[in-house]
């Protein structure tokens, strides 16, 4: 019904609207702000809510946790992080489930080459010490960044992705769990392995 209901609104408005904009031609004043009107129904909040990806949720998800204190072992924000806690709070409230520590989160989703050209806002980092396993981990964010629960710094901060950006933790890897348009999830390596 409510499917329905939805369809023939988006119909409508695909007919009204050509309409509209030929009876206006000409005529493009904004009209006057009424803040009352924002209290008012708002048709198309679905259709901004479907806009949003799920990489810009785990994102905005993510820098909010900035400035969390680091306590090693911590997966909560009341609580604090380690960087495995914080990457495990944010993937699973979009229902990704991953493993606990850094070192088996570097094999969670599929491999993404070490370039961020090549990379996504929600993709994984990685770093290890030599050639060990991962032992730092975090969640890249655009523009050569990342969010990281940082043992130096104390807390949850947002940094520039360097190779070297965990101390002697060089960048080791990257991963990715979501499907590149960002709305499905990838199959992850391990998920059920705490």
């Amino acid at each position: 019904m409510m499917r329905t209901l939805r369809l023939t609104a988006a119909g409508c408005a695909l007919l009204v609207v050509p309409a509209i904009a030929q009876a206006q031609d000409g005529v493009r004043e904004a009209p006057a702000y009424d803040s009352r009107a924002l209290d008012g129904p708002k048709p198309f909040a679905a259709f901004s809510r479907s806009a949003m990806t799920l990489r810009d949720s785990l994102v905005a998800l993510a820098r909010a946790q900035v400035g969390t204190p680091y306590v090693r072992g911590g997966e909560t924000p009341t609580r604090g992080f380690d960087c495995s806690g914080l990457v495990r709070y944010i993937v699973a409230a979009l229902h990704i489930a991953v493993p606990r520590t850094a070192a088996r989160q570097a094999y969670a989703g599929v491999a993404v080459p070490k370039d961020t050209a090549a990379m996504l806002p929600g993709d994984l980092v990685t770093f290890a010490r030599g050639k060990g396993a991962a032992s730092h981990i975090g969640i890249y964010v655009g523009n050569g960044r990342i969010v990281h629960a940082s043992h130096k710094a104390g807390e949850v901060i947002e940094t520039e992705l360097t190779p070297r950006v965990a101390g002697p933790k060089r960048w080791k890897g990257t991963r990715r769990v979501l499907s590149d348009d960002g709305s499905t999830v990838a199959v992850a390596a391990a998920d059920s392995v705490s």
